[in-house]
């Protein structure tokens, strides 16, 4: 059989707080990345957008505007200008690419004190962009425009601001994104060991049930939450060690009770026994009275063995009895047991009463029968050995039920359940002879069969009612 793993028993705080912080890092980690490529995207657009004002302006001024004048203001701006006409010649104005990447005068606009863009003046039949396309790289914007007249204008500006801002932005990100943590550090720490604070409670009271106070309990005011849970659990679990630990206790003072008393049981024959030998030995008695300590010696050794055989048979009811199981016409066995006992008891007024009909249990016929005896040997005692015992059996719908009654002094309510104790006998009647264990045994094998012997009340005297599984009949 395989061992449990072990119990993984890292310290949850830090666990918590460091899964937290993970947590919190890889936000801020998105959320740096996403301003990074939106503030990109939009300073990027934004210089696309003015290189299409520019473009558009620009191209209202065609025909109008000698086209070196127009790439000449044009180039003012810090725009790398290049114009090619519909009858192929090319006009290049402003500084070159290689220069743009080393930062313009201005991000794709005019810095302060330079000339705006460029404005129509006139009319004629204006000319209009036709079509635009926008590339370039990192660190440029270039945008393409087809014109109406079949010129084509090229407009490049330097994006190299675009990067130094959001250089930049990322250190002011990361700046404050260490910051955050800080923070969120601290809080977590305080909530977290606030949060977890039951949890010290619960390691406290386990601690002292350990340490002797049985009575504590944690008593959550919330039972459905995780801790609470755990909570109740441990309460549960500590009520029944608290049970167990009762129980055990009290096993032993009942077995501490039970060697006394079967001792003292013993104790009594075997001093009888002792005194009868040793005035046999010692005196020189002839006749009756040699006789007299004889029987009595013999008396005391049946009653020593019977004592032996009983603690012996409620040995065996505790261990658990290997029972020999039959169907069995109880019919039979009651009749046997009436018939017996008026060998025992010569003046005790027994009487059977049985149906016509087969009562089939499925019983241990030897065991039953020892049921039957200490019954009808309990109900002799109480009646002196002159009284009335009825004894019956019936079929009922589960189960098949023997009944023991008797006309003498009866079970007051409070002790109908104590009988059944082991060495417990009633004052008077029921305590002149035996020892008390006839009620705990018959009650122990009925048990064992899967029935029940039970002490019921009744006017004029004592019924026993022993409960035992139907079996199946056959025919």
């Amino acid at each position: 059989m395989m061992a449990a793993p072990a119990l993984r028993s890292g310290s949850l705080r830090r666990r918590t707080i460091v899964a937290v912080l993970a947590l919190v890092a890889v936000l801020l980690i998105v959320l740096s990345v996403v301003v990074d490529v939106a503030l990109g995207a939009r300073l990027r657009g934004q210089i696309e957008e003015r290189l299409r004002d520019r473009a558009a302006a620009a191209a209202s001024l065609v025909g109008t505007v000698d086209d070196t004048d127009l790439a000449e203001r044009l180039s003012d701006q810090g725009l790398a200008v290049r114009i090619d006409s519909a009858g192929g010649g090319s006009i290049v104005a402003g500084p070159s690419p290689e220069q743009l990447r080393d930062g313009p005068r201005g991000p794709g606009g005019p810095g302060p004190g330079e000339p705006a863009a460029p404005q129509p003046t006139a009319t004629g039949s204006a000319v209009t962009v036709v079509a635009s396309s926008v590339g370039g790289d990192d660190d440029l914007v270039t945008l393409s425009s087809t014109l109406s007249d079949g010129s084509t204008l090229t407009l490049t500006a330097s994006a190299v601001g675009v990067q130094d801002t959001l250089v930049q932005v990322r250190w002011i990100m990361a700046i404050a994104s260490a910051v955050v943590l800080a923070l969120a550090a601290g809080a977590v720490i305080v909530i977290v060991r606030a949060t977890l604070r039951p949890l010290d409670q619960v390691s406290e009271v386990a601690r002292s049930i350990g340490a002797g106070e049985r009575g504590r309990r944690l008593r959550p005011t919330r039972p459905d939450t995780e801790i609470g849970r755990v909570a109740t659990a441990l309460d549960d679990m500590l009520d029944d060690v608290v049970g167990a630990e009762e129980a055990a206790r009290g096993a032993e003072r009942r077995l501490r009770a039970f060697l006394s008393d079967a001792a003292h049981e013993l104790r009594t024959p075997v001093a009888g026994i002792r005194a009868a030998a040793d005035t046999l030995v010692r005196a020189d008695l002839e006749g009756p009275d040699r006789e007299m300590l004889a029987a009595q010696v013999a008396r005391e050794a049946a009653r020593a063995s019977r004592l032996v055989d009983d603690l012996l048979m409620m040995a065996r009811v505790d261990r658990g009895l290997e029972l020999t199981r039959a169907d069995v016409d109880l019919r039979g066995l009651v009749r046997a047991e009436a018939e017996r006992a008026p060998l025992l008891y010569p003046h005790l007024d027994l009487r059977a009463t049985v149906p016509d009909a087969p009562v089939v249990a499925s019983v241990d016929v030897d065991r039953i029968g020892q049921v039957l005896s200490n019954l009808i040997e309990n109900a002799a005692r109480a009646t002196g050995g002159r009284g009335s015992v009825r004894v019956g059996v019936n079929e009922g719908p589960t189960e098949v039920v023997v009944t023991v009654a008797d006309d003498g002094p009866g079970v007051a309510e409070g002790d109908r359940e104590r009988i059944f104790d082991r060495l417990v006998r009633l004052d008077p009647a029921r305590s002149s002879t035996g020892v008390g264990l006839g009620l705990p045994i018959a009650r122990g094998i009925a048990r064992a069969h899967g029935g029940d012997v039970r002490c019921l009340p009744n006017e004029g005297g004592a019924l026993f009612v022993v409960t035992l599984p139907r079996g199946e009949r056959r025919g």
